[in-house]
C-alpha cells in the first residue's frame, strides 16, 4: 500500500482565511500589515493550521494588536520552543496608517477584522485587516437569498445550455 503524500508547506498565498467575517460585516476598506511572530508559528501557518474565526484587531498602548486567532503549536522536529496559541500578536502598521485605523474605530464605531493571513511574494506573513460594520440579520439574510438565487440561475442556465 502506498504511503500518503504529505501536505505541501505555503510558501506564498493564503495561509488561513475568515471566511464568516464577509458575511458577518460589511467590510469597507482593507489594509495589509505584517505581524510579529515566532518561529514555530511561521511553520504552522505554512502548514495551514492557522484559524481567525474568533480573531479581532484592537488598541493596545497606542500599537495595534492581533487578539484570538489561533495558531496551534508546531510538533515535528527537534525544535521546543512553547507558545500560547492564542497570544496577542503585535501588528506591523506605518504610524500613520495605525492613527486612521485607530481613528475610525474611536469616531464611526467600526470594527478592525482581520480576513485573511497570507504569505507575499517575498514569503513573509501578512495580515489582511478589514474596516467593518456589522450586517443587521435582515441584510444576513439578503444576502443568503442573494446567494440562492445565483445558485439557482447557474444550475438552470446550465441546464438549458
Amino acid at each position: 500500500m502506498a504511503e500518503p503524500r504529505k501536505k505541501a508547506l505555503i510558501s506564498h498565498g493564503t495561509a488561513a482565511q475568515n471566511r464568516k467575517a464577509r458575511f458577518d460585516y460589511k467590510i469597507n476598506e482593507t489594509v495589509e500589515a505584517g505581524i510579529v511572530l515566532v518561529g514555530p508559528e511561521v511553520k504552522s501557518l505554512r502548514a495551514g493550521r492557522a484559524a481567525l474565526a474568533d480573531a479581532w484587531a484592537g488598541e493596545r498602548d497606542g500599537e495595534l494588536w492581533l487578539f484570538n486567532t489561533y495558531i496551534p503549536e508546531w510538533q515535528a522536529g527537534s525544535f521546543v520552543a512553547r507558545f500560547e496559541p492564542r497570544r496577542p500578536r503585535k501588528l506591523l502598521l506605518h504610524r500613520k496608517q495605525m492613527r486612521e485605523l485607530i481613528g475610525a474605530v474611536t469616531r464611526e464605531g467600526v470594527t478592525i477584522v482581520p480576513l485573511e493571513i497570507l504569505f507575499n511574494d517575498r514569503g513573509i506573513a501578512k495580515v489582511v485587516l478589514g474596516l467593518a460594520e456589522g450586517k443587521t440579520k435582515a441584510d444576513k439574510r439578503h444576502a443568503i437569498a442573494e446567494r440562492d438565487w445565483q445558485r439557482d440561475k447557474a444550475r438552470l442556465m446550465r441546464e438549458r445550455g
